[in-house]
């Protein structure tokens, strides 16, 4: 044979493997059957690379563990993820009901896409009773879009509840669980139908990754969410994949640390003169904490203050002071963060007044001594 067939046949992946800790990360988009009949077995589940190899079946075993699941599926991010379950399940002439306080780039999928595909969206208070909700569902409501606590401003919803109600009424349950991050709260343990994260935030753990994942336990579900995925046409790559999978390995170790940093930062805060309220459901009194007692084994380091009254130059002068606390729009890295949510909020039907601007913040794996300087730093600053 000539240089050139023989390069190409050359130094191909032996059969068998070494073990290594780690899955190997392959890189393919062909896939090679061993013979002419699997061409075309339904019986193989994987006939092309986008399907997933090495890096990415071991994330989605991984994940369907931690989140008591029989499957789950992987987006290239958390928003691909809710809307990827959304294009899979809804038709048009569906209703989806969806908590006002969702995470802001889903209500502009929702408003954008879902309602030009002919699915009616319509938004509920996050304090409306579960019975009120469900009540307020109509014969065409297939899905009940929930995400607990809410995005920016921390309302805690009656998630077990509320799904036995829906699933009474034959309706569909999804949550964005990213606060949870399938550690701390188990939707599926708690009658749940999909659980949603955004594995970009906790799990990936370092800021540095995008991905989405759904996790489902009716079969059926889950074949219709694998379905979706083929239909789109997403993937995700083995280095990302093995990257997630890195994250998750040390998940309970930084999400304990960043708890309990996150409850020192926001009880020093509860006592400053600049501060109106802390919105954190793990702190005691405040909102939503007797459903996080009963539900959740734990907390992450996300949570929202309210600041007394000022304008809009002393909260940004509050911003600027900070040092350790980056300004962006992620979360759950190893690192601190806080932004400004009052320009997010004007978008809400169910719109509230707090009686004073609403930052949130991301506890990171900093000393919470240094971070409650840092934050004491930004006060003064607001306070001038």
């Amino acid at each position: 044979m000539s240089d050139e067939t023989r390069l190409i046949h050359a130094g191909k992946a032996a059969d068998t493997l070494v073990r290594t800790v780690g899955p190997p990360i392959q890189k393919g988009s062909t896939v090679l059957l061993p013979n002419a009949e699997a061409l075309y077995d339904d019986a193989n589940f994987l006939t092309y690379g986008r399907g997933g190899l090495s890096a990415q079946t071991c994330l989605q075993d991984a994940l369907a563990m931690l989140e008591a699941a029989e499957g789950v599926t992987l987006y290239p991010s958390g928003i691909a993820a809710i809307s990827g379950v959304a294009m899979a399940l809804l038709k048009a002439g569906d209703e989806i009901l969806v908590v006002d306080s969702i995470y802001k780039p889903v209500r502009r999928f929702c408003d954008s896409v879902l309602r030009r595909f002919g699915v009616d969206v319509t938004y509920f208070d996050p304090h409306a009773s579960p019975e009120s909700l469900v009540e307020s569902a109509s014969s065409a409501t297939r899905m009940i879009l929930l995400e607990s606590p809410g995005s920016l401003s921390f309302e805690m919803l009656d998630i077990p509840r509320i799904a036995e109600l829906a699933r009474g009424r034959g309706i569909l349950t999804a949550i964005d669980n990213t606060w949870g991050a399938g550690l701390i709260f188990k939707p599926l343990e708690h009658g749940v139908d999909i659980s949603l994260q955004a594995l970009t935030k906790y799990v990936g753990g370092h800021s540095d990754v995008f991905m989405g994942s759904a996790a489902a336990r009716d079969p059926k579900l889950v074949r219709q969410l694998a379905d979706g995925i083929n239909h789109m046409g997403w993937a995700v790559s083995g280095e990302d994949a093995y990257a997630m999978l890195r994250g998750l390995r040390t998940l309970p170790i930084r999400m304990a640390r960043q708890s309990e940093s996150g409850l020192a930062v926001a009880s020093w805060l509860r006592d400053q003169p600049e501060v109106a309220q802390v919105l954190h459901p793990a702190l005691p009194g405040a909102p939503g904490h007797d459903l996080w007692a009963r539900d959740y084994s734990g907390a992450c380091g996300l949570f929202g203050i309210v600041l007394k009254p000022g304008p809009t130059q002393a909260v940004n002068a509050f911003l600027n002071g900070l040092k350790l606390f980056g300004l962006g729009f992620s979360w759950g890295g190893f690192e601190s963060l806080a932004i400004a949510c009052d320009p997010q909020l004007k978008v809400r039907q169910f719109a509230r007044d707090y009686g004073g601007p609403l930052i949130r913040l991301h506890v990171g794996l900093e000393s919470p001594d240094d971070l409650i300087a840092d934050l004491r730093r930004g006060l003064d600053a607001y306070g001038q």
